[in-house]
């Protein structure tokens, strides 16, 4: 049975993966439900299913947050939980405001501010940060140009396709193409708060290794669900319909596309952001009709946020990493 102060780390782990799913989780199935192929609950349910499957499908991007941002022996659950603490108050703030967070970068940098709270500069591993910075060139740079060359390559395809087909065709698409992005999304965002669940397991003496059992890939991925039925509307919204005007093709070219790309990084061990990645697809998508076609005052509000999660959410977890070490000794 862990400790107390583990079992509230535990609960912060968990509620930070609650509050990604009401934030980042729903960029799996906001273009399905704003083309009106799916209902919302239908598209929650699927999302849902296939994040628990796509979380089950490896532990390399697990790994990496557990055992390659921040040194494990340098640290302590204290330094953990006020992580999960800047994770929390950052992306409820954001997402009370409808903005797409990162939950990956929230999560590197919680680790990293509270890291440096708790042990110094030494504290951070090269390696896995050198994985987090190929991640955010996979998501932006493969996101925005994967979405144009698909969407370009449908247009010549079906350039003399009528329009009705070509909606009621890639209706049905769309379908699948949400669906492998929610395994995708399963299969690297999923695993990140996997590894930290485990990690405060590891650094409270509870598993005596860093093995990620079923119980913790499931427990994790139901909460992640629970938190995008829940609250995910906001999101879900701003993607679907502020950024653009998708209909179904554009919806499967930026699903398909963004869901490519994640996949390809969970492969390798990078942790991305899923909302990076779908965010400039979708992007990249309407800017094939023309470039006015996307709202580019929407996509600065999106970038202002992501840009300030690193900073803000590695400043809230360093002063309450430092909070709790100064009343702790």
């Amino acid at each position: 049975m862990p400790e107390p102060a583990t079992i509230v780390v535990l609960l912060l782990v968990l509620g930070a993966e609650f509050v990604n799913g009401f934030t980042d989780a729903p960029n799996a199935v906001a273009t399905v439900i704003s083309t009106r192929v799916l209902r919302p609950y239908t598209a929650i349910l699927m999302a849902t299913v296939l994040n628990t499957l796509g979380a089950l499908a490896g532990t390399a991007v697990a790994k990496t947050i557990g055992q390659g941002i921040v040194k494990p022996g340098a640290i302590d659950t204290m330094t953990v939980g006020a992580a999960m603490v800047g994770i929390i108050f950052w992306s409820t703030l954001a997402w009370r405001y409808g903005l797409p967070t990162s939950e990956s970068h929230a999560l590197v940098a919680g680790l990293a501010g509270a890291g440096l709270a708790t042990a110094g500069p030494s504290v951070l591993l090269w390696e896995g940060w050198r994985k987090v910075l190929i991640g955010i060139g996979f998501s932006t740079t493969l996101g925005f140009l994967g979405g144009i060359v698909l969407m370009g390559v449908i247009y010549r395809l079906l350039a003399r396709s009528s329009r009705h087909s070509v909606n009621r065709a890639f209706g049905r698409l769309q379908i699948l193409s949400s669906a492998f992005m929610a395994f995708g999304h399963g299969s690297n965002d999923a695993q990140k708060f996997m590894g930290v669940f485990v990690l405060a397991l590891v650094l409270g003496g509870s598993f005596t290794s860093f093995e990620i059992p079923v119980w913790v890939i499931l427990l994790c991925a139901g909460t992640m669900g629970l938190g995008t039925a829940c609250g995910g509307w906001r999101i879900i919204r701003t993607m679907g319909v502020r950024i653009t005007k998708l209909t179904p093709v554009h919806g499967f070219a930026a699903e398909t596309s963004s869901g490519v790309v994640i996949m390809l990084a969970s492969a390798f061990g990078i942790p991305l952001s899923t909302t990076h990645t779908i965010n400039t697809a979708i992007m990249g998508v309407g800017a094939t009709r023309r470039l006015s076609a996307v709202r580019w005052g929407v996509g600065s509000e999106i970038v202002s946020a992501w840009i300030l999660t690193f900073p803000v959410c590695a400043l809230i977890a360093w002063l309450v990493a430092t909070a709790a070490k100064l009343l702790a000794g």
